[in-house]
């Protein structure tokens, strides 16, 4: 095997439109089955690290976007341009720019909460379905009014205010928001100075912080969850994997009971030794369900 074969496949980087936004996109891999995965709060495309090179080798063409207001992509001003409904147009641009024929949606924190939705309210077709701790929120309901999740949710309260979760996100180069990898993950060794200051300095971009909150602002104060709410539940046909980091600060477990109801093939492995940021605390585990699942093998639960 010559030394260019074992090579990891070669990211590189994009501007692309999509619903009236342009965002900056890293792929990797050719051809038109695409893996578009979704980050969550505070992270960026590069949470995908671990996972990008495994899915260009399964033959799949990867998308990872800064999502809108994140690191590179355009960041509108206003909670209102971050609405749910916004965000799954976002979702079907990129699909629709990339001209791929099938898609595999793979979602961690809020971009689960967008794909969760996109996947319910059939959006675009989708091949395969990949959730990393976020619940489904018809699910959770009732998980979501227990006190012990409601005094995990403070910060989504929190950043209901005006102003005041950006100063404080931002204070001190962002180290607040800094040592919520530092010291709410089960393995720091996994998220490296590089990493946490590509992080830290899309934080400090102009707006980003607001951009951010704006999410959960948009969500709560501007009644997007009640909205879908209303729209009711749908069960998602979508073959989906669910992955559960267990030691998450900010979701309970139970949280994540009876996804079953709600979603028709459902493939759920929970992770003990692994924090809300699953796929970068727990790559080697994560990524081996994750080729298992989309090899149509038994996946594999999580090394005691």
């Amino acid at each position: 095997m010559t030394e260019a074969s074992t090579r990891e496949p070669a990211i590189e980087h994009l501007s692309v439109r999509a619903n009236g936004l342009r965002f900056h996109v890293a792929q990797c891999g050719e051809g038109d089955r695409l893996a578009l995965c979704l980050h969550g709060f505070p992270e960026s495309w590069i949470s995908w690290r671990n996972q990008i090179p495994l899915l260009a080798r399964l033959g799949y063409r990867v998308w990872a976007p800064d999502l809108r207001g994140y690191g590179e992509t355009e960041r509108p001003s206003g909670a209102q341009h971050y609405a749910i409904e916004t965000l799954m147009d976002d979702v079907a641009g990129l699909i629709d720019a990339s001209g791929a024929r099938s898609t595999l949606l793979m979602a961690h924190d809020w971009g689960a909460i967008i794909a969760w939705y996109f996947a319910m309210r059939r959006i675009r077709p989708l091949d395969r379905l990949v959730i990393l701790n976020v619940p489904h929120a018809g699910a959770s309901a009732k998980a979501f009014r227990t006190w012990q999740q409601l005094r995990r949710s403070w910060y989504a309260l929190f950043f209901q205010l005006p102003r005041l979760p950006e100063f404080l996100l931002t204070r001190g180069g962002g180290r607040p928001l800094a040592r919520v990898f530092r010291t709410g993950t089960q393995h720091p060794e996994n998220f490296p100075d590089a990493v946490i200051e590509s992080y830290r300095r899309s934080w400090l971009e102009p707006g980003a912080a607001s951009a951010m909150v704006n999410y959960y602002r948009a969500l709560v104060r501007g009644g997007g969850a009640e909205r879908q709410r209303k729209l009711g539940f749908p069960v998602i046909e979508t073959p989906t994997l669910f992955l559960w980091g267990e030691q998450d600060v900010a979701l309970t477990k139970a949280t994540s009971f009876g996804t079953e109801r709600f979603v028709k093939d459902l493939t759920l492995r929970y992770l003990p030794d692994a924090s809300h940021f699953v796929q970068q605390d727990a790559p080697a585990e994560v990524n081996a369900m994750l080729e298992a699942w989309l090899s149509g093998k038994f996946v594999p639960g999580a090394q005691k």
